[in-house]
């Protein structure tokens, strides 16, 4: 079932699908597995650029070598960027905490306050894509099997995936939109006659 809200079609599994992440079980497996770099916008392409000299420090080493010798994106066919990989598995702004669970050198420069942007949009709303075609934005949620733990988790809290976004789709929409997520989950919620 798909939900239209304004410009906007929304899969009703945001709603449905419970989700939290569990960092301590999936060991943030999202940013080294997968077959291709995190989406980027040309805007955060920018954006990352002009902050690379203060990302680089969270970097690790051999990451800071990869990005000055052969750039932090690629693009593919459509000329969409995407955050680069290490040997074809990795995001090069992956570090590695004392627990071994990937987190994210932008987001730890920006934790630190030296930059004021957290991480790639697609990397936030993640298991939430977004698609864009012509004026419509399609948002669905991608499944997949690493993220078992963050439904697990978000089973256990009660959490569904809408909820567990709060922030980045404020951020990527609005306050307005996700008051009418909101107000769509409590419709959904009601006896159907």
């Amino acid at each position: 079932m798909i939900i239209d809200v304004d410009d906007k079609l929304i899969s009703k599994e945001i709603f449905d699908q419970k989700f939290n992440c569990d960092l301590s079980a999936c060991k943030g497996a999202c940013c080294v597995k997968g077959d291709a770099g995190a989406p980027l916008t040309w805007d955060e392409v920018d954006t990352i650029k002009n902050y690379l000299d203060k990302i680089k420090p969270f970097m690790r080493p051999d990451m800071v070598s990869l990005v000055e010798e052969k750039g932090f994106y690629y693009t593919i066919d459509d000329n969409e960027p995407l955050a680069a990989l290490n040997n074809g598995e990795e995001c090069v702004f992956a570090i590695y905490d004392q627990s071994n669970i990937a987190k994210c050198s932008i987001e730890s420069t920006y934790r630190s306050k030296e930059i004021n942007f957290i991480k790639p949009i697609s990397c936030h709303l993640y298991p939430i894509r977004v698609k864009k075609f012509n004026d419509i934005t399609a948002l669905n949620y991608e499944e997949w099997d690493i993220c078992k733990p963050a439904c697990d988790c978000g089973l256990k809290r009660n959490v569904k995936v809408y909820e567990f976004l709060k922030d980045p789709l404020i951020r990527s929409f609005g306050s307005e939109f996700y008051k009418d997520l909101i107000r769509i989950d409590t419709e959904l919620k009601k006896p159907q006659s």
